[in-house]
């Protein structure tokens, strides 16, 4: 059966995530819906992330595999067309060899967050980004977060039924980026690993959020990195700003 790599673009606020679930709309479970609208039967399709609900993608990458070899272009359109309305989009299809898969053959998943610092409401943003309503210290959130790069063990910042067998992860980037806006302030938050726990991005992000508020040294981070305890963790900020921006392979099957 040929096997085909997806890129997929969704907003994740209508969905209870990216797993298919029972009784919740899913990404996942759109996804499949479409499929099984150009062959007919059950179809199951396999992520390079799961992502939780109200999470956002704007490069997740799944695969699938189908009875019909079809033309990359000719399976993207026909997918988007079933896919409608859902807020979901392929934006590139690719044919891949049978034993490539979109989880396994990642070595690294990036994602953004975005965090606007203001007191007027989103008009435009909201559901797509956190808001605060204080300043908040690019530079402190930085010192901050220069703490958490390398591998460490991230007990800590990973959720409590996080079901990884090791908390032990290597963070190759930790990036605040303070964005150009004509209202308040905007942070882009890049963060880039082979892989991560579960709720860690924003486990990250609430716990920067106390450092650049003033509420938090940002040596503080550093302790509770080492205390190896959930317990000391900052809050675990909304899912909104968060997007599964990118996946890497060895061979970038979109190219």
């Amino acid at each position: 059966m040929p096997r085909f790599a997806l890129k997929i673009e969704y907003d994740g606020s209508p969905f209870a995530g990216w797993q298919r679930q029972a009784d919740q709309p899913s990404v996942q479970g759109a996804t499949e819906a479409a499929l099984a609208k150009l062959e007919p039967g059950a179809h199951t399709i396999a992520a390079a992330g799961r992502t939780d609900s109200g999470v956002h993608a704007t490069g997740q990458v799944a695969h699938c595999d189908l009875t019909r070899d079809w033309e990359p272009f000719r399976l993207s359109e026909a997918l988007n067309y079933h896919l409608k309305p859902a807020p979901v989009a392929i934006t590139a299809c690719a044919r891949v060899d049978d034993d490539w898969h979109a989880r396994f053959s990642a070595t690294e998943r990036r994602y953004l967050f975005r965090l606007a610092a203001r007191r007027a409401p989103l008009a435009l943003d909201a559901g797509r980004m956190w808001q605060v309503r204080m300043p908040l210290d690019a530079a402190a959130m930085q010192a901050g977060a220069d703490h958490l790069l390398g591998r460490h063990d991230f007990t800590t910042f990973r959720a409590a039924m996080c079901q990884a067998d090791s908390p032990v992860r290597t963070l190759d980037e930790l990036r605040i980026e303070q964005m150009p806006t004509h209202a308040g302030q905007l942070f882009h938050i890049h963060v880039r690993a082979r892989s991560f726990l579960h709720n860690q991005v924003r486990s990250f992000v609430g716990t920067l959020e106390r450092v650049g508020s003033g509420h938090w040294p940002p040596e503080q981070v550093k302790t509770a990195l080492e205390a190896r305890d959930r317990a000391a963790c900052g809050p675990v900020c909304p899912p909104q700003g968060l997007y599964l921006a990118g996946v890497t392979y060895p061979d970038d099957p979109f190219a």
